[in-house]
This record gives structure tokens, sequence and C-alpha cells, in this order.
């Protein structure tokens, strides 16, 4: 059986530090509030009875106004509210970012929105909207049975109004991008959303019997919404945070470019290009020699070549009268042959790629410092003119003795037995050696090549390029240009280097103790004489290469012309 009590429950307080709402007392006069045995019927029939008082109070103005939902109870703070404000105007608020230096407040400020936004008119809480409860006892029984609750809560919430505030300038920071400018960009500021003041009518007084809930639901709603909004000058959303904050930066040569240092180049390539090429000719000569060698011996190995051989075997016999071995002066002419051989090689090589010579040689005679030439250059012709001295006493002395018949071809079978020699020398199966009675017929050809041919070449293509010439004959020098002497020069020097590796790899690889013997020990015998007395005239030779400096050579010199450094 339900009971009935005439005092009215009390709920949460209106503003902050208040009293619960509402006052403590008697209900309304007139009306009763069924108290039930449960506290959910009598919190309805508390709320029902509010409600018609306060719609006896604003009667007057709900007959001419549109219905408006209840007001939501008002924040401690004034962001909430602002924000709300702001939320009902349409979101222009910006979202709140990290804080521009240590220790501070989310950036951009709270309470700010950007320019331009248009401002709704702020809902305040009026005093008025509290209805006393005295009042509520003059509300007739009719109206109290009214729904009032019903409506109220399905009108929508009229749009508060604000306005904006000064501009305040945003103090810049650090840019966005690499290299670009500090952010916000120049002319940025901030506007704060102030609320507009509102005259307090009973029009914009709400009922005080909304839902408790409905209360509580709409705080968080308002303070989820941010309050603040930046704008830019030139139109840049300035509101979005930093994506992460910068700590490790360039160095002072991060922006150096790397310069690829290049190799340094030998004519036309680089060391590792010029092995490489030196690599790939090997391995092509490796290859050619290695099918030269099967295809002459199966070349060899038919009947007719095998009676080619029979008739031409790599030698003929010596005129009667021809004597074995070698004179005294046929070695020691040998060995300063070589040793001048060395140095003009040297010496030539020398002058043709230096390009800024480090001393000069002047002749004495010359009062104006004509024929100056580089010091190198006088080395050169210097040892030029002993080696073609050692060549005329050589070839005086071959002809008086009669050793010449061991370098001069007396028959034309020397070219048969040449080509039988050659045939051997390529499939490996090599003719007898025995140089100390005679030589096989290409060996003789090599040396009459040498001493009658490429050593005569040398001897004038040097001395038309040498300071000898006479330099105002123009018909001989029409006759004989010095183009021609230059393009035979370099050709005859590479030819001389070419036979001295080939003939040093056969005297060691025919016998090296005997061949040995023959030059430098002057005996058919195989011992170590010969070996140790070459390799002594080797080590004479190793210091005279690097002896062919200036340093050494420019006393030498001063003893026939003047030294300069100029």
């Amino acid at each position: 059986m339900a009971t009935y009590s005439r005092s009215i429950r009390r709920g949460l307080p209106r503003v902050a530090g208040g009293d619960p709402w509402p006052a403590g007392g008697d209900a309304p006069a007139g009306a009763e509030v069924p108290v039930a045995d449960s506290a959910p019927a009598a919190a309805e029939a508390a709320a029902v009875a509010e409600a018609a008082a306060v719609a006896e109070a604003v009667a007057p103005v709900v007959a001419v106004a549109e219905p408006v939902a209840p007001a939501v109870v008002e924040a401690p703070a004034a962001a909430p509210a602002v924000a709300a404000s702001m939320a009902a105007a349409g979101g222009a608020a910006l979202r709140r970012g990290l804080p521009r230096v240590a220790g501070g407040g989310p950036w951009p400020p709270a309470g700010t929105a950007p320019a331009g936004v248009a401002p709704a008119a702020p809902a305040a809480a009026s005093p008025a909207a509290e209805v006393p409860v005295a009042a509520a006892a003059a509300v007739p029984a009719a109206v109290a049975e009214a729904p009032v609750a019903a409506p109220a809560a399905a009108t929508p919430a009229a749009a508060p109004a604000v306005v904006q505030g000064d501009a305040v300038a945003l103090r810049r920071g650090l840019p966005r991008v690499a290299g670009g400018e500090g952010w916000p960009p120049a002319g940025s500021v901030a506007r704060p959303l102030v609320a507009a003041p509102v005259a307090e009518t009973p029009a914009a007084a709400e009922t005080e019997a909304a839902p408790a809930a409905a209360e509580t639901e709409a705080a968080p709603a308002a303070a989820e919404v941010p309050a603040t909004a930046v704008v830019s000058a030139k139109g840049y959303d300035v509101a979005t945070p930093l994506p992460f904050k910068q700590t490790v930066f360039p160095g002072k040569y991060a922006n150096v470019p790397v310069v690829k240092r290049e190799s340094k180049r030998y004519g036309k390539f680089t060391a590792a290009q010029w092995f490489g090429i030196a690599v790939l000719a090997g391995g092509a000569l490796l290859g050619a020699a290695a099918m030269a060698v099967i295809t002459v011996r199966l070349l060899l190995s038919l009947p007719f070549m095998q009676d080619f051989l029979t008739a031409f075997p790599g030698e003929y016999d010596l005129p009667a009268g021809s004597q074995p071995g070698f004179p005294v002066w046929a070695q020691w002419q040998h060995y300063f042959n070589m040793f001048l051989m060395l140095l003009i090689i040297r010496t030539g090589w020398t002058v043709r790629t230096d390009r800024r010579p480090s001393a000069f040689w002047t002749p004495k005679r010359s009062a104006d410092g004509k024929g100056k030439i580089s010091l190198t250059l006088w080395l050169h012709q210097s040892l030029d003119l002993l080696w073609v001295i050692n060549g005329i006493v050589f070839v005086v002395l071959l002809f008086v003795s009669g050793h010449w018949v061991r370098i001069v071809p007396t028959s034309w079978e020397v070219f048969p037995n040449a080509l039988s020699a050659i045939l051997q020398y390529v499939s490996l199966d090599w003719p007898t050696e025995h140089g100390w009675v005679n030589y096989n017929s290409i060996q003789q050809l090599m040396y009459f090549v040498v001493v009658f041919i490429a050593a005569p070449v040398a001897i004038i293509t040097g001395v038309r390029m040498s300071n000898l010439w006479p330099k105002n004959a123009e018909k001989l020098n029409k006759l004989y240009p010095v183009e021609v002497a230059r393009a035979l020069h370099l050709p005859t020097m590479l030819f001389f280097v070419l036979f001295i590796i080939v003939h040093v790899f056969l005297v060691f690889a025919t016998g090296a103790l005997r061949n040995l013997n023959h030059m430098f020990g002057g005996t058919d015998e195989v011992s170590w004489t010969g070996f140790w007395l070459f390799f002594a005239g080797l080590c004479v030779m190793v210091g005279a290469w690097f002896a062919a400096r200036p340093l050494v050579i420019a006393p030498i010199a001063k003893l026939f012309g003047k030294v300069s450094a100029r």
C-alpha cells in the first residue's frame, strides 16, 4: 500500500559549491506526491511535480515561443562552456597539440578560435530559472498534470552567442620541414572566444525538472570539444601539432657534396685498367701460344714436314777457316754494349716523358745560351756517342778477325733453316744449342739485323733529332724530315727491348751455366764461373741505373759545359 509524503526529494546542486536542489521543505500545496516502496517510482514522481511547478511559472513564455531544450548545468570552469558554444557554432575550434616550451601547456592555448568564425549566443544559466518552492505551490493542478518533461527533452538547445577577442601574435618556433621557415608563419595570430553577455528574460529560463542523467552527460560532451583555434595571416593550418620533436641535427659537413677522387692515369688508362689489359692480353697470348704449339706439332707429324726437317735441321755449315769460341775483345764489348744499352733506354724514355727538366746543360762555346738542352738529354746523347764508338770498334774487329762469318749469312740456305728453327721452337722441341761453334739460322739472322740494320737506324734517327744536325740546311732537312726520324726512333728502341728480353730468356732456358761461360768465362765448360761474372756485371748495371740522375751526373756534365737549373 502506497503512502504519501509532502517533502520533495533533493538532488545535485545547481551551482558549484551550492546546496542540493531543490531546497528542503514540503511539497507544493495541493500536490500529492506518492512515496512508493521503490526509489525509482519516488524519483519519477518528484520530477513530474517539479515540471508542473515550472510550467506554471513560464506559461506566458511557452505560449508565444518555440520550445527549448533543458539547459546544461553550469560547469565549474568557463572552458567547457566556451567549448560547448564552439561546438554549437559548427566545430571551428582546432585540436590542441604538444607544448611549445618545456613544461608548458598544450598549444595552441585554450579559449581561442580562428578568426572569421560566426559566434553564437551563449546559454547562460539564469537565476530566474530557479523557481522557488513557494511559487510552485501556485501552479494549478491542471498544469501540473500536463506532460511537460517529454516535449522539453526533445527540443533542440539554443546556440549560445560568442564573440572574438583581441588578436594575439603567436611566437614562431622551429620549421616544419628541413630548410623551411619557422612555424607558424609570420603574422599568425590567436583570437580567444569570449561569451557575449545577454539579458536575463523569463523566456531564457529553463525547466528545472530535467533529469539528472541529461545534466551529467552534457558536461563531458562539452569538455571534449577543443576550445582553441589558431589562424594564420597566410591561411596556413597552424593547429596541427608537430609530428615529432627533432633531437638530431645535421653536422657541419652534412650538405657538402662528396667528390669522388679520380685515379691517376698513365696515358689513356689508370693503373688498374692497365693491369686488367695486361691480364687480358696475357691470357689471350697464352691461349694463342697453346693453339700454336698444338697446330705446329700436328703439322710436324706429317711425312712431308719430317722430310723438310731432315733436309733443313735449322743450321748450315760455316765456311772453312771459321774458328769456334768467342775472343776476349768480343766478351768485353758484349758486356759494354749491355751496360750502354740499359742506360740509353732509361735516359731515352725519360727524355720522352719528362715535361719539366730539373737541370739544363749548355756547351762551353755557347756565349748567348744557344744549344741549351736538358741534362738528361745530354746524358742520353753522350751514351749514344759511346755506344756508336763501341759499335764501330766491334764491327772493325769483327771483320779483321774473321769472326763475321758467325753472324753474317753466307748461304741462301739460311732462310729454310731459319723457318725450320722457328717451327722447332714453337713446337717446344727446341733445336740443339751449340753456340760455341755455330749459331742456328734464326739466331744468325737476328744478330745480323741487330748489328747491321737496327743499330744504324737508331744512330741515323738519333743524330737527326740531336743538336749535331745542321738546323739551316734546308735541302737536307727537306730530304730527311725530323718527323720521319721521330717515327722510326721509338720503334727501333722497342725492337731492342724485345730482342734483349727474348735473348736473355733463351740464354737461361737452353743451358744457363754453359751459355754464360761462353760470353763471360771464355770457355765451353759447365761451371759457375761465368754466372758469377755475369752477376757482378749485373750489379754494376743496376747501380748505374739508379745513379743516372742530375745529382750524380751534374759534376760530370760540368767538365764539358755549364749546368744550370734554368
